[in-house]
């Protein structure tokens, strides 16, 4: 089994959120890191917010790049990956962060 810690992040914004982070391991490491505070009524200004951050630890094959618009502003981001290992290890990363982020938006609710 996997060893998750439950951390306190401090957004770009000043926002505090809880975030949960594990290691996936194979023969690349990631170490992956994710919190919410879940739905909050709206947009920004109504104080929710979504964090997530994928880290190589150990020889993975990854390439980011950010795409921006003729503005300089942020339109998104592609993640290219090479290996099968990384394959494996971004689908156990990406799990884990769909997970957080669900668990995490119920307990608004409950």
């Amino acid at each position: 089994m996997y060893e998750i810690k439950q951390n306190r992040r401090r957004l770009q914004d000043g926002t505090e959120i809880t975030t949960y982070t594990r290691d996936v391991v194979s023969c690349n490491i990631l170490e992956v890191e994710a919190g919410t505070t879940g739905f909050m009524g709206g947009n920004t200004g109504h104080g929710g917010r979504t964090y997530f951050r994928i880290k190589d630890e150990g020889c993975t094959d990854m390439n980011i790049r950010v795409i921006r618009d003729r503005f300089g502003d942020t339109e998104g981001f592609e993640v290219m990956l090479g290996g099968d290992c990384e394959l494996e290890t971004m689908i156990r990363a990406l799990k884990f962060i769909t997970k957080v982020l669900e668990d995490e938006s119920e307990e608004v609710y409950d």
